[in-house]
């Protein structure tokens, strides 16, 4: 059959009507849309309303302006970092995509076969396909034959075989996971493993099969538990600021009333005293909110996810969307992908054995020399896969290619450089005959490769290790070959005979010389992440297209099942069953086998219906949906273009403890979250309780509202970075999971930051009207200011405290040396505050009066070190008297 392929005008008409064979990129992350995502946070949120009244009251003359102006530079430093982030992760991804070179296809063209990208692919083209291409659309096959790799699509490893058929068969519309595996249908993605033959091209671009899916990808992602997590303490946080603050408003306009004598006597002091007095009322029910929202908060979780998003790369992880990471350490079930990550996603010899049974490892095979050099030529020259310049192997199909990388390059050459060893006749496999054979006259040998069965019933004898024939034992070696096909592995025979070559036969005198298990093996290091991620508490799951009986072998090995509880289904038995059967079986389940694209997007919808964080690995683009619905999605970094856009995370090296290493930081990311909350709402509590009661004790302002912003801004931010770079610890990965709505303070939590900030206010009422203390000052202003340094001092010391739920509040101190940098840097900061107005310079005058501090001396700073230094021991008794009760 002779093809013209289409002329230019046939293409430019084609392409009008039917399209392209583009599959549109997503668009590049701009800044400007990932700064305006920021605003759509619920804790972005109540900063701008704060703002917002603060302002309001600004222009009537009852607030400062430093406070909303503050929060406003708080809120564009937080869209800054977290535009900055999410373009720079978009940027690395767009570099690895873009190092990797255009697909190209060979097609005929005005009468002759170009090369074009893939890209210009129209429907009606004539493909030519050979050995190693990679298919580059939908179509049918209508000339040769052909071995097809399905895995990208389906996740099987297993070759496929394909036939020409007539070019008026139709294509069908109806995609299921029988029609990759027909006899006819070709789809973009696949691989050609052997063979030649003609696509006739019937669908590009979108109308494609990964087409479709790249489509499916473009629906709206569920909130990442982080932010689920974060909306429900802003919620908390706003309810009890404001339902704090009308209380105290109405309190202390109470006090006004009841100092007064009574409402007669209160509202005759006139209606100018009366508003003035609603206005400070109200001013202070500002200031109770100011201090209950955490405003460093979501500064501090961006700086900590640009911080780590730039060290996972170190370990092959590129972090696509920043919130990935974090939701890696939150998984409660990990659905695993089989083809290419939790295995090679390649065939290859796994075990060699003789026919007694005997097992030889691999490594050792070349001590047995006999044997060696028999395999070797029984191998290297009765195939059609060879080694090509570039040291990869090519031609034959992927069982020949596996048996060629077992022998190795080495072997190939040298056998091939052996002028006396040639073959002078030989016969390739066939489907009826099930072996192959070729003679070499000049070693007196006949080798056969092929089918067991067929070398069996001819042989009567076989070669130990010691490479001595000894009398063939059929029965044993069926048994063992019964054992290896148990653990999913196709089993080849090798055998030679003296004889001469007979055509379609195989001689009776035929010696086995050893047979081999082929199978795509697990990964060595994914067994052990896998290990490693069930001991964090987290279900894996496998989820592929075999047949049950591989996918059992695979997960076995995998360390995937492990007792009669662990469950193993099949797609065809989950579709029978309704959702609510599937949720009741999920905690069992271990593998699912013979998989379709939309059973795993289902998993992956059932488990969040059922509040679980689920995390979903793959390669192919048949994983691409459910990478995308997951709450974190892991790409393999030699996947497909449409799993990496999928996924929000990208595993550069393919490698299961690279997984591990994600979820490892992630865990760390939340724990280092939950160290600053405590570390700031402490401060928070006591500010709000301080600022509430101060009035009713006769002081004002113990903490101006410029001292406010120091302490939720400057403090805070600094204290992200303080916070946010603690070291990962082993014991994170033996912690149970957190489930999607679990609260971020919990009750351990919520103890520790109650005593501390009662703790921190009982210090501040003493410091501010004990005589005593008053004794270390010379004037009120003094000691107010000192009182301020005592408030930042203690915070600081807390910080110590919330680096360890136990007693190891110096562990891994070298390991973060910018903990006690940024103290440092802190106090000097609240030194140059405090001792601003000794410097004759305007700027510092200014500094001096916008913060009201004063100088005071060295023992004052003594006192408030000292006092501030409680904080620990004080935590230290609390955490020892918890301890006791756990």
């Amino acid at each position: 059959m002779n093809f013209n392929g289409l002329s230019d005008k046939e293409v430019e008409a084609s392409r009008s009507k039917y399209g392209s064979n583009t599959i549109p990129d997503s668009e590049p992350t701009t800044f400007w849309e990932e700064f305006k995502e920021t605003f759509s946070d619920p804790m972005i949120k109540i900063l701008l309303a704060i703002a917002a009244l603060m302002i309001v009251m600004f222009f009537f003359g009852y607030a400062e302006i430093y406070e909303p102006v503050g929060t406003i530079v708080a809120v564009l430093v937080v869209a800054f970092v977290s535009a900055k982030t999410g373009v720079a992760s978009d940027t690395k991804y767009r570099e690895l995509k873009d190092s990797t070179k255009k697909d190209q296809c060979k097609v005929y063209r005005n009468g002759d076969v170009v090369v074009i990208d893939v890209d210009d692919v129209v429907v009606g083209d004539k493909i030519l396909l050979q050995s190693g291409d990679k298919i580059p659309a939908d179509g049918v096959l209508v000339l040769g034959e052909l071995s097809i790799d399905n895995s990208a699509l389906n996740g099987e490893a297993e070759e496929c075989k394909k036939e020409a058929v007539e070019e008026d068969f139709q294509l069908t519309e109806e995609i299921t996971g029988d029609t990759f595996v027909d006899k006819q249908s070709l789809f973009r993605g696949a691989v050609v493993f052997d063979g030649e033959g003609i696509l006739d091209v019937r669908k590009v671009g979108l109308k494609t099969m990964m087409g479709k899916m790249a489509e499916e990808m473009q629906e709206d992602e569920p909130d990442s538990p982080l932010k689920v997590k974060l909306s429900k303490l802003a919620g908390q946080i706003s309810t009890f600021g404001y339902i704090g603050a009308i209380v105290i408003a109405v309190l202390y306009f109470g006090y006004f009333v009841i100092s007064a004598g009574g409402f007669s006597a209160y509202f005759s002091i006139g209606a100018s005293e009366v508003i003035k007095d609603i206005v400070d009322a109200v001013s202070l029910a500002v200031v109770i909110i100011v201090c209950a929202v955490p405003e460093g908060l979501p500064l501090m979780i961006s700086l900590v996810l640009m911080q780590n998003t730039s060290k996972m790369l170190e370990h092959n992880v590129l972090v696509r969307k920043a919130e990935g990471i974090e939701t890696a350490g939150s998984l409660n079930i990990l659905f695993s992908d089989k083809t290419g990550t939790i295995t090679k996603g390649m065939l290859e010899v796994v075990d060699f054995f003789t026919a007694d049974g005997n097992l030889i490892p691999i490594s050792e095979l070349s001590k047995h020399t006999k044997v060696k050099e028999l395999i070797d030529c029984a191998i290297g020259k009765n195939t059609l896969s060879m080694f090509d310049a570039e040291h990869r192997v090519i031609g034959g199909n992927a069982t020949d290619q596996a048996l060629m990388k077992f022998i190795g390059e080495d072997t190939y050459h040298a056998l091939m450089g052996n002028k006396k060893i040639t073959i002078t006749a030989c016969q390739s496999f066939n489907s009826s005959n099930k072996f192959s054979q070729a003679r070499i006259e000049s070693m007196g040998k006949t080798f056969y490769k092929g089918a067991p069965e067929r070398l069996i019933e001819s042989a009567t004898h076989y070669l130990d290790k010691e490479g001595n024939e000894k009398e063939l034992d059929k029965a044993l070696l069926n048994k063992r070959i019964e054992e290896m096909a148990s653990k999913a592995m196709r089993v080849l025979a090798f055998g030679y005979s003296e004889h001469c070559m007979c055509e379609n036969e195989i001689n009776k005198d035929t010696v086995i010389i050893g047979l081999v298990g082929i199978r795509d093996d697990v990964r060595p290091e994914a067994k052990f992440a896998i290990e490693e991620v069930q001991k964090a508490g987290i279900q894996v799951v496998m989820i592929t297209g075999d047949r049950l009986e591989t996918a059992m072998a695979i997960a076995k090995d995998a360390g995937l099942i492990q007792g009669e509880a662990d469950k193993v289904i099949t797609s065809a038995k989950l579709n029978e069953m309704s959702d609510e059967q599937v949720k009741e079986m999920i905690p069992s389940i271990r593998v699912i086998a013979r998989a379709l694209p939309t059973d795993k997007s289902r998993m992956v919808r059932l488990c969040q219906e059922m509040n679980l964080v689920v995390g979903m690995t793959g390669d192919g683009v048949n994983d691409s949906p459910a990478l995308k619905r997951a709450d974190v999605g892991f790409a393999m970094g030699s996947g497909t273009e449409a799993a990496k856009e999928a996924g929000k995370i990208v595993v550069l090296d393919d490698n299961f403890k690279s997984i591990k290493d994600a979820i490892w930081y992630g865990r760390t990311i939340y724990h280092n979250i939950l160290k600053f909350c405590k570390f700031q709402l402490v401060i928070n509590v006591a500010a709000v309780v301080v600022s509430a009661i101060a009035p009713f004790f006769g002081i004002e302002e113990p903490l101006k509202v410029t001292h406010l912003l120091f302490v939720n801004l400057v403090m805070d931010g600094l204290g992200a970075i303080m916070l946010g770079n603690e070291p990962a610890q082993e014991k994170y990965m033996k912690e149970k999971p957190r489930r999607r709505d679990e609260n971020i303070i919990s009750k351990k939590m919520m103890t520790q930051i109650l005593v501390m900030g009662i703790w921190l206010t009982i210090l501040s009422f003493a410091f501010l009207k004990l005589p005593f203390f008053e004794s270390f000052f010379d004037s009120e202003e003094q000691q107010l200011t000192a009182y301020f340094v005592l408030f930042i001092v203690s915070a600081l010391f807390n910080g110590f405290n919330v680096r360890d739920e136990g007693f190891g509040i110096l562990k891994g101190l070298d390991q973060n040396t910018g903990f006690l940098r940024v103290i440092f840097m802190i106090i000097i900061i609240q030194a140059l505050i405090v001792n601003s107005g000794l410097i004759p310079l305007a700027l510092f005058t200014w500094i001096g009066n916008m913060f009201s501090c004063v100088p005071f001396g060295i023992k004052g700073w003594l006192l408030v070190f000292v006092l501030g230094f409680t904080m620990i021991p004080i935590d230290l008794i609390r955490k020892s008297l918890t301890a006791n009760k756990e």
